[in-house]
């Protein structure tokens, strides 16, 4: 199916800055203000903020006020998330698909925010995975160009944008709470480039997915989630949060997916990079190449036994991983499986 993608922000435009999930710049100012320098001196934009922005006891209906104020205001020309959270799931039930459909503006947040970029794929309108203001646009001493160039391209440039694999990567957090984290960059390691499965096609497709957690939720409360029948033929995205989960309920989560018909339905899958530290769970090198191994296994159990052909490309940064490219949620991505090549229109 074909969704809308809605037109692009120029500099000097004014684009939103929402915390649909977790106000958390309230309690955490550093990277908040430090994304939000870097929205106004490295890309050009004005960011305004709304009554929830900073503000981490906001109820769903405040916070689903201010997305509709975002979009209703003929001012704004783009919305970015602040930063994830778990509870966005309580804002769809206030959200008016017709009021967002009536403007669409292109919609930046992952992590819980696939909450609110699966409502606006329900709704007819590309979203963009990727990008929230603490995270990307504030990441301690200074973005990374991966990620910089990806975003770049998604918030301002419409067509074909071909990804490169990663040559380094970085999963351990430096605390948001300490002015000398902002004095240096994250450490990274070199990485391998993309693992490919069924590699002998190219499929093009409509993209759907997200955080795999955050899916569970969704499809527990049969929320935000579309009948099957639109998404075959797409492309599936799939990530794990910092909050490591085991692999074997990736492994159930996945299964359940499968129980629902939902695997079979997509013919290409590209997998997230896998977070593999955090602060409060810290991990040796060994530790993290291990955990990496048993939950690429579980993806390969589970497509295995539900949608054997499905194409899938391992280790795309995609989701909570450094650097991070921005994947058109709901537009079309390209997966050219002889070609080794993944492109995606902005």
């Amino acid at each position: 199916m074909s969704l809308r993608y809605p037109p692009k922000p120029r500099p000097g435009d004014r684009v939103a800055v929402l915390s649909p999930s977790g106000g958390l710049p309230e309690l955490l100012p550093l990277p908040y203000e430090t994304g939000l320098h870097r929205l106004r001196t490295d890309f050009g934009l004005v960011p305004v903020e709304y009554p929830t922005t900073r503000r981490l006891a906001a109820t769903p209906r405040e916070r689903a006020a201010d997305i509709h104020a975002a979009f209703t205001d003929p001012d704004i020309r783009a919305v970015i998330s602040s930063i994830g959270g778990d509870d966005q799931i309580t804002v769809l039930p206030y959200l008016d698909a017709e009021v967002l459909r009536a403007d669409p503006k292109p919609f930046f947040g992952f992590s819980d925010n696939i909450n609110l970029l699966a409502f606006l794929w329900d709704a007819g309108i590309v979203g963009y995975h990727g990008g929230a203001v603490m995270t990307q646009f504030g990441r301690p001493g200074a973005m990374h160009p991966t990620t910089e160039a990806s975003l770049r391209a998604a918030l301002f440039e419409a067509g074909d944008h071909p990804l490169a694999p990663a040559s380094e990567y970085g999963d351990v957090d430096l605390p948001w709470d300490d002015p000398a984290s902002f004095e240096t960059t994250p450490p990274m390691l070199p990485c391998d480039g993309w693992t490919w499965h069924n590699a002998e096609r190219v499929v093009e497709g409509t993209t759907w997915g997200g955080n795999l957690e955050l899916l569970g939720w969704l499809l527990m409360a049969n929320r935000a989630i579309p009948a099957g029948e639109r998404l075959d033929g797409g492309v599936l995205i799939l990530e794990t949060s910092e909050e490591l989960p085991r692999s074997e309920e990736v492994y159930r989560i996945l299964r359940n997916m499968g129980e629902r018909g939902l695997l079979r339905r997509f013919d290409a899958a590209l997998i997230g990079r896998a977070k593999a530290w955090s602060l409060s769970h810290p991990a040796t090198p060994d530790e993290r190449t291990e955990y990496v191994a048993a939950q690429q296994n579980a993806f390969r159990r589970a497509f295995g036994e539900y949608a054997p052909e499905t194409m899938l490309v391992f280790d795309v940064d995609l989701g909570h991983t450094d650097p991070q490219v921005v994947i058109p949620y709901g537009g079309t991505v390209r997966v050219d499986g002889p070609g080794r090549a993944i492109t995606v229109t902005y």
